[in-house]
């Protein structure tokens, strides 16, 4: 097992780390910009090293900085976190190459799937179902055009790298797409570094499903269940649950196959999340995309299969096989986390950054909080505006509403704007109650009450 793990990321995932690192016996390292100094991670980590200024280029994604701290620190691996280099296949190797061990994936495993037209080809060769639409990216408007008229209006337009709803657009007809296109794809451009954009069919009744898998370096993979993820605004996800509501024992059985069938296909091992889109209307899911890292929303997996998925990846990086087999992954209950954010909801969710004067996070039994924030800590402007999540697991959906509700009612933060109020009418709306929600759903009917 590993000596001394480098955690090259920040905030409540930094301290998620952390303190399984702890848990396990391994110290950690934890590298910070000049502006997170006084976070949490800082704080609580064996070694702490500045790595650059505030904005992340010159910390967070800097490449150089990140593996002089570790070859300083004298650490064996490094966990990536999600966000930032977590994706990025170069820096997997960089690391390697260093002799240092990558918590996650190879990182040609990291460029065929993380790529979203290269996961296509390789999810269409190995027979799991994909959405309509270009094989690869569209080199033109004539092309797209072309495309969308094949498949029907609407379709979607999608960056074929990064995530997070950026660099997507849906066209309703030949002068959206053109105008949708070449939004998308200077957006991308100034996210990714990737202009490249393909087009699918845009589905109009749906549910975000998607499937957390493990690997290990022995050629086993596992499905460990679904999160559903619908309720999202403008594409960013704003609870997640597991198991899903609406998908039949059936298609969760063979969701969870394909997920394994195409990770296998790329030589996958570590943590990763397949994606689909559930049409309501047929009763019929198509691949997305796939993650090759953890995810944000991986605490409600954790909580219905009592496990620790972070340390699940760094046994499998150090070469342990898995613990279990596909037969002994049977969740219990019902999940649910909510993100919550340094935003002004009532004010177009605009960015809220600020002193938090004061801090008391909800607990007790089944109720979860994952954050780096204390009272007097200061949340800076230039990264994400997440500040915690508040997971809670209880028998059934009904029983885990009934716990978030009172959990978020007893979480006291004040000094800065949050999201807490906004998730507190969300949850008591009678269509998320009721399970009516859609991708749209927030969209196009919540935010416009």
């Amino acid at each position: 097992m590993f000596k001394r793990i480098l955690i090259a990321n920040r905030g409540e995932i930094a301290v998620r780390i952390l303190k399984t690192c702890r848990r396990m016996g391994i110290e950690t390292c934890v590298v910070h910009s000049t502006a997170d100094k006084e976070t949490l991670a800082v704080k609580l980590a064996d070694v702490a090293i500045c790595i650059g200024p505030g904005p992340a280029k010159g910390s967070y994604l800097n490449i150089n900085n990140i593996i002089a701290a570790a070859e300083l620190a004298d650490v064996d691996a490094i966990h990536p976190g999600f966000g930032f280099l977590s994706e990025n296949s170069h820096f997997a190797q960089v690391v390697r190459d260093c002799q240092i061990e990558f918590i996650g994936p190879l990182s040609e495993s990291m460029e065929a799937l993380g790529n979203k037209a290269k996961a296509k080809t390789l999810a269409n060769k190995a027979g799991v179902p994909c959405v309509p639409g270009s094989t690869g990216p569209v080199s033109g408007q004539d092309e797209a055009i072309k495309i969308a008229r094949e498949i029907g209006y609407p379709v979607l337009i999608k960056a074929t790298a990064g995530g997070g709803g950026r660099g997507m657009r849906v066209a309703h007809n030949d002068a959206s797409l053109v105008s949708g296109l070449i939004q998308a794809q200077r957006e991308a451009e100034a996210a990714f570094g990737n202009a490249d954009c393909i087009i699918e069919a845009f589905v109009q009744r749906a549910r975000h499903i998607e499937i957390q898998i493990i690997g290990d370096k022995h050629g086993n993979v596992v499905s460990l269940g679904e999160r559903d993820c619908s309720t999202q605004r403008r594409h960013q996800k704003l609870v997640e649950e597991s198991p899903s509501p609406v998908i039949t024992p059936e298609i969760r059985k063979n969701m969870g196959a394909d997920a394994v069938k195409l990770a296998k296909a790329a030589g996958y091992y570590n943590a990763g999340t397949v994606e689909f889109i559930y049409d309501l209307e047929r009763k019929k899911y198509f691949f997305l995309e796939m993650n090759t890292r953890i995810q944000v929303e991986h605490p409600v997996t954790e909580m219905v299969n009592d496990l620790d998925l972070i340390a699940l990846m760094i046994k499998v990086a150090a070469g342990e096989p898995l613990p279990f087999k596909q037969e002994d992954i049977k969740p219990k209950g019902h999940a649910i986390e909510v993100r919550i954010n340094a935003e002004d909801w009532q004010n177009n969710f605009s960015p809220a950054p600020g002193k938090i004067s004061m801090y008391v996070a909800p607990s007790g039994k089944g109720i979860r909080v994952d954050s780096h924030c204390y009272a007097g800590y200061t949340i800076p402007p230039h990264y994400d505006s997440m500040i915690a999540k508040l997971i809670v697991h209880g028998t059934d959906r009904a029983d885990a509403l009934r716990l978030l509700e009172q959990a978020l009612s007893e979480y006291y933060l004040e000094g800065v704007k949050t999201t807490i109020g906004f998730h507190q009418r969300l949850i008591r709306d009678p269509r998320f109650v009721n399970n009516e929600v859609t991708t749209k759903w927030v969209d196009d009917v919540f935010m416009k009450q």
